[in-house]
């Protein structure tokens, strides 16, 4: 088990506090969040893309209520009538689909297996989704279903009716199954294949299942058909059925575990549930969330913004996934997503760089830095193992997305001060994977010889998203000599990536003073439209790449022509209406989110644009970033159904929002520096794992009041645009005071400027 998961209860201490209005202490966090939050979400139109996931943080094994067909991405929706079936899910996203997939279903009356025939109207208002305990009345078999999680194994609870044709379906699923039942000891194993790729040939994800009441009726499944008596059954399509006659109100228990390594490693892992009761379990699942989320204490007299905080904090912790297992000599084991062996050490996955570099494991960084610590040791497995770090791990390379991040990824956590892994294999992967590309994948570089080369990637090689891959590219150089830098490396090893971190400046066309794309000859597009969502970016459009330049704000700027042009251009993203560039390409939802949300082209629900607003603190108009911070938050998110602009993306967009609250964001992970917002809380309390605490105070906060008027840290007047790392982290005071008017001549001089690369290239002031 992992250390930081134990099931010791630490009681969080809360208190009155005074103010204007009586703010209360949050005892208990996990009581304020909806798991339901982003689940009213479709193809066409996404408020989370997310599912009801009842499972402990970074867990191995998540469980949900299964509204969709088998294999649908959209395995939960808000707006469905009927479950199918209670899922064992690895699903990141409805895009990338599942894998390590089975499903349990409890029926009563007539027998049946199909989906369909087994689902059961439900309602919202006989359901209780909560993160570590799920419960539903399940109308058509007059069953009520609870499920309470550990890391790898579950324990559900059916209470019957008075019936001789009680049942519980196992769903194996298709695309390759096992089933096998033993009745002398009321247990079913087996294993499911089914998966959306990144997997070796051998994958297979072990399950064994054991009830407390005896079978009185036994079928195996086999293609949709029930064979009675047939108590082992192999093929595309398979499962069980098993039965028993049940009095009124009565209990049947199931303990579930499963194993990427075999039936034996399921069999341990199943012995996470103890001999605790299913309360007891409850209890003990809540206090570890409680406990978790409890590191970052808010207090404030607004119930519905405690509620959105806490559920996206919840979803902050849900990923990357533990991949990894402990076996019989209590030592940490994985099956290797990369090349089918079983390896010692961790491992970690689903998770999607390009959208998790900018603060989901900044966040990490800060508040959870030894839950990262064993990500970067699974990282260095990855490297091992694959010959690759991932960009998109789904569990093993995807090809998603764009981007060469882990370079991001691995470079925060260092410079953060993260330490006790082999940062040595790291930096020879980073090296590495800038030069090179798995063929198939997103990981290494696409078109890494032509950016070698020229210094971009042309629009005329038949590689796509080339002016986004530019970008992200020469980000991912600037992380790599900084990261070099901070190790000691020599000139002659970094000197390249400092070089080409200034090629983001190679697709900046000055006319337009915007990002555009250009040939092998270094001509722009002639056909350039900056509202147009063209395939030289990524899932966006010029406005939205155009301030893609994480590590030289300054430089950027620059290109712009100083800070008044700059701002214009900033501003310009909210002015310019969001129906222009619709007809541009055929339609994403991405493209739907930014029209419908009023906002000009300002489109939070994709990545690419999520630090813009900040970048005011970098061109002397920081209560623009003030301003636009708490409208996006007060507007984009909300504790309901639908409470997300658009993707969740496993932890960013919601970390956007806790990072946000706290006043301050990571623009630039890779830096020492977080950018500042506004606060949105009265008060937050951080609680280091070093044991410091850092406090943000803002007693006057409020609707009303969005804007600094001025701050102190540790009672000194602050006036820098951002917090450096090593201030936060030796505990810090922070008070704001807030007021209904912006103080625009704070944060603007020259020296309260955050971090810029060409910084480097000029005497620093």
């Amino acid at each position: 088990m992992k250390t930081h998961l134990s099931f010791k209860h630490l009681l969080f201490i809360g208190g009155a506090v005074l103010y204007s209005m009586h703010i209360s202490a949050v005892k208990n966090p996990v009581d304020y969040v909806s798991t339901l939050v982003g689940t009213q979400s479709k193809f066409e139109l996404s408020t989370g893309n997310t599912y009801p996931a009842t499972a402990l943080p970074w867990g191995m094994n998540f469980w949900t209520p299964q509204t969709g067909k088998m294999g649908d991405g959209w395995a939960y929706t808000y707006n469905a009538d009927k479950i199918r079936g209670f899922k064992q899910t690895h699903q990141p996203s409805p895009w990338m689909n599942d894998y390590g997939q089975f499903a349990i279903m409890p029926i009563t009356g007539g027998l049946v297996f199909d989906q369909d025939q087994r689902a059961s109207w439900f309602s919202h208002k006989a359901e209780v989704a909560k993160p570590y305990y799920y419960k539903v009345y399940l109308a058509d078999h007059d069953v009520t279903t609870e499920l309470v999680p550990t890391e790898r194994a579950v324990m559900f609870r059916f209470t019957y009716p008075e019936t001789k044709n009680a049942y519980v379906i196992l769903d194996a699923f298709d695309k390759g199954s096992y089933v096998k039942v033993i009745p002398e000891e009321n247990k079913i194993i087996g294993y499911s294949t089914r998966n959306s790729g990144g997997v070796p040939e051998n994958f297979k994800n072990y399950f064994v299942i054991k009830f407390d009441k005896p079978f009185t009726f036994t079928s195996g499944v086999k293609e949709n058909n029930i064979l009675p008596n047939e108590t082992e059954v192999e093929g595309n399509h398979t499962g069980a059925i098993i039965g028993f006659a049940t009095k009124k109100g009565e209990i049947v228990h199931a303990r579930v575990a499963s194993s990427f390594i075999s039936y034996e490693q399921a069999e341990l892992n199943l012995k996470e549930l103890g001999n605790n009761s299913f309360d007891q379990l409850v209890t003990k699942g809540k206090d570890i969330w409680n406990r978790e989320m409890s590191k970052v204490d808010v207090e404030d007299d607004n119930i519905d913004n405690l509620r959105t905080f806490y559920s996206c904090l919840y979803r902050s912790m849900l990923f990357p996934r533990s991949f990894y297992e402990i076996d019989a000599k209590g030592q940490v084991v994985h099956y290797s997503p990369y090349n089918g062996k079983v390896l010692p050490g961790y491992m970690f996955t689903d998770t999607g760089f390009w959208d998790t570099f900018r603060c989901l494991f900044p966040f990490l960084n800060l508040m959870y830095p030894s839950m990262n610590q064993k990500m970067q040791e699974g990282l260095v497995n990855a490297y091992k193992e694959s010959g690759f770090l991932p960009e998109w791990a789904s569990p093993g390379h995807r090809d998603c997305m764009v981007g060469n991040n882990s370079a991001s990824v691995v470079a925060d956590a260092y410079i953060k001060g993260l330490r006790g892994y082999d940062i040595e294999t790291l930096w020879e992967a980073l090296k590495h994977d800038a030069n090179a590309h798995l063929r198939g994948t997103a990981s290494g570089r696409v078109a890494y010889e032509a950016y070698n080369q020229l210094g971009y990637v042309p629009n005329n090689i038949g590689v796509g998203q080339n002016v986004a891959r530019t970008l992200e590219y020469a980000y991912n150089d600037w992380t790599i000599y900084t990261l070099g830098k901070k190790l000691g490396k020599p000139a002659s090893e970094i000197d390249i990536f400092k070089q080409r971190a200034l090629n983001y400046k190679n697709v900046y066309q000055p006319e337009r003073k915007l990002m555009a794309g250009k040939d092998d000859k270094g001509v722009f597009n002639p056909k350039f439209d900056a509202v147009d969502w063209s395939g030289e970016f990524c899932e966006g459009n010029s406005w939205h790449w155009s301030f893609c330049v994480f590590h030289d704000p300054e430089g950027l700027i620059n290109l712009m022509g100083g800070k008044k042009e700059f701002n214009t251009m900033m501003d310009s993203v909210f002015i310019i209406p969001g129906k222009l560039g619709m007809e541009s390409r055929g339609m994403i939802h991405e493209m739907r989110e930014m029209q419908v949300m009023n906002m000009g082209q300002y489109a939070h629900g994709n990545q690419p644009i999520q630090h813009m607003v900040y970048l005011y603190n970098y061109s002397g108009e920081p209560w623009k970033a003030q301003y636009w911070v708490r409208e996006i938050m007060n507007k984009l998110y909300t504790a309901g159904p639908d409470g997300y602009c658009g993707d969740e993306d496993n932890g960013q967009t919601s970390a956007w929002y806790v990072f946000s609250s706290m006043g301050f964001y990571p623009v630039c992970p890779g830096t020492d520096e977080y950018i500042l917002g506004t606060p949105y809380f009265k008060q937050m309390k951080l609680h280091l794992e070093n044991g410091k605490t850092i406090t943000i105070s803002a007693p006057e906060n409020g609707d009303d009041k969005r804007y600094i008027s001025s701050m102190t840290l540790n009672g000194k007047e602050h006036t820098k645009n951002y917090l450096t790392h090593e201030e936060l982290m030796n505990g810090a005071s922070i008070t704001f005071k807030m007021a209904a008017q912006p103080n625009e001549q704070r944060g603007t001089k020259e020296a309260d400027l955050p971090y810029s690369f060409s910084n480097e290239f000029k005497k620093k002031k």
